[in-house]
């Protein structure tokens, strides 16, 4: 008998995630230890009146592939994954690991290349995504299955992890689609207040052996995009594409050290910092893993634009636990992503990585805490939205 708390989370993302409607070609992406949460989506699909599938992942075929494959393989792109990106309604993919740190040996420069092989799927996706609501749209979300290896990272229990990932969801709430509700109409105040300003102004004074961050970024003309629950589930947080000077922009100026270890391809980079200049990474160094940092942002010609600027909003998250998607929603903190941009939130950026690196902004004992501020305004002060913003965290 399944956990009762997977057919919660199947009802939500089926019925208020993507809106599955009579008709719909739905593909259900996982690996098969995440079956019992693709049995119960394909169920909820099917009481939606969709047209589900499944769309088996490997972990371990993954590996073989980046271990044994030539570069010929690697820089593979099958006609068949694009065909179904281009014709299903709603993607439904589950991350579900048994071992996070199982590419940890592959060489960064066969992850990279295999990375931008990803390109012309990728492209489609963001262009299609990007029409959501709109005839030949694609609606989507991504989420987790908990599993021993998610535990471990987060140095829980399965039991303990088990509750964190489903409260974080908020399905231990008699009526978790109405939550969700609640909370895009709140984070929707910050959209609008954000989407009147051209540019904002990171800024953590320098402390405990690093020199904090001073990073502009002009986002005059991009899009603020309202994460409630839509595409990545949990959800929490607000973002825009950061407008680059092809599109008559100033990009990005100055340098970022992220506080939390950057975790990619099941590896964890440590002491990130990036300096930016006209957008573009042009100075990259890490205390762990460098070479790897290196590799990923010269894989292709995008992957050392950003893509993605982005506040958390989640205040129910407030440890850090190894996995991006619930490290990037913690409230107190801010994100930005190197790599390809979401075309709805004002960015063209292409390249087959999209890589979010998560900095605190609260002050604790090992960080004093910042502040962001809007066309000179501050807004956010020590991780958390002042008045002015209209957003009022539980």
């Amino acid at each position: 008998m399944r956990d009762s708390r997977l057919d919660k989370l199947a009802d939500v993302l089926v019925r208020y995630s993507t809106r599955v409607k009579k008709g719909d070609i739905v593909a259900i992406a996982g690996d098969p230890v995440s079956m019992p949460l693709i049995e119960a989506t394909f169920e909820a699909v099917l009481k939606a009146g969709g047209h589900p599938f499944w769309a088996p992942r490997s972990e371990s075929l993954a590996g073989l592939l980046l271990e044994h494959g030539t570069d010929d393989q690697l820089r593979y792109c099958s006609p068949i994954d694009i065909h179904r990106v281009q014709t299903i309604d709603v993607q439904i993919g589950f991350w579900a690991e048994t071992n996070t740190k199982a590419m940890g040996s592959v060489d960064p420069k066969r992850v990279a290349t295999h990375q931008s092989a990803r390109k012309p799927w990728f492209k489609v996706f963001m262009e299609r995504a990007a029409r959501s609501e709109q005839p030949g749209g694609l609606r989507w979300v991504g989420t987790l299955f908990p599993t021993s290896a998610n535990a471990q990272d987060a140095e829980m229990s399965l039991r303990a992890y088990e509750d964190f990932v489903f409260r974080a969801g908020l399905l231990h709430l008699p009526d978790p689609v109405g939550a969700w509700k609640a909370i895009f109409e709140k984070q929707e105040r910050v959209r609008e207040y954000l989407q009147t300003k051209k540019a904002l102004h990171f800024k953590v004074p320098a402390h405990a052996g690093h020199d904090g961050v001073n990073l502009r970024v002009d986002v005059s003309k991009a899009t603020w995009v309202n994460c409630g629950g839509l595409e990545n589930f949990p959800d929490g947080e607000v973002f825009a594409g950061p407008t680059l000077p092809s599109i008559g922009g100033f990009g990005v100026e100055g340098h970022v050290n992220y506080t939390f270890p950057a975790v990619y391809q099941g590896r964890e980079v440590e002491g990130v910092r990036l300096k930016f200049a006209g957008g573009r990474v042009v100075d990259a160094h890490a205390t762990k893993n460098e070479k790897f940092l290196v590799e990923m942002l010269d894989q292709d010609a995008g992957a050392r634009n950003l893509g993605e600027i982005a506040i958390g909003t989640n205040y129910s998250i407030t440890d850090y636990t190894r996995n991006t998607l619930f490290d990037e929603k913690i409230g107190g903190t801010f994100h930005a992503a190197v790599g390809a941009g979401y075309p709805e939130s004002g960015s063209s950026n292409e390249s087959g990585l999209h890589w979010d690196m998560v900095c605190e902004m609260r002050k604790r004992a090992t960080s004093p805490g910042g502040e962001i501020s809007a066309d000179g305004e501050v807004f956010y002060r020590d991780g958390h939205f002042l008045p002015v913003t209209g957003f009022k965290a539980d």
